[in-house]
């Protein structure tokens, strides 16, 4: 492994991921915005982590390889505990299994694609799906902070809707892709 600052990033950010649970497990308005703040610092850890290495030209097989996992343990463990708690729950579970399903598929059909040499870029759209993920993530963890007057739980919601019409167009975009190289 390469230790530069973009693999720093990335690495952290997994790190951070039992501690934001832990916040988000936590009952408590402070430990809600303690769980808001680290997951969006994660959360632009994931658009740094790329962007640094790209400019620095510090690019490696081991950011390639762990920077989409980090991505995807982040976003379903957070899936997984906003469900367990009630926060993701009722019509709101369809879009959190769409997002959950659609990562599983995708990472599948990349580890094969990658076993015949074919390798499928990330495009600017799945960037765009991933970031508002985690908008609609961080909104539904903010909703447990007691904000007054805000209407946090259905803005969070609606993002989560939002994201995963996202998630099946990105994922029907790889799965085309994908299907090309089956024989």
């Amino acid at each position: 492994m390469t230790y530069n600052l973009s693999n720093i990033l990335t690495l952290s950010r997994i790190a951070i991921i039992p501690i934001i649970l832990l916040m988000i497990i936590m009952q408590g308005s402070l430990t809600s915005w303690i769980g808001f703040a680290l997951f969006v610092i994660a959360g632009i850890t994931d658009f740094m982590d790329g962007y640094l290495a790209r400019i620095r030209k510090e690019q490696t097989t081991f950011g390639t390889f762990l920077d989409p996992i980090a991505d995807k343990l982040l976003v379903a463990s957070v899936i997984l505990v906003l469900t367990a708690k009630g926060i993701i729950g009722g019509w709101t579970t369809i879009p959190a299994l769409i997002i959950l399903m659609r990562e599983i598929l995708v990472s599948g059909l990349r580890e094969f694609l990658s076993s015949v040499s074919v390798s499928v870029p990330v495009s600017r759209v799945a960037k765009f799906k991933t970031t508002l993920q985690i908008f609609a993530l961080a909104i539904l963890i903010l909703s447990e902070g007691n904000i007054q007057d805000l209407p946090i739980l259905f803005i969070g919601e609606i993002s989560l809707w939002v994201a995963a019409a996202l998630t099946l167009y990105t994922g029907s975009d790889y799965l085309t892709s994908g299907i090309k190289h089956l024989k």
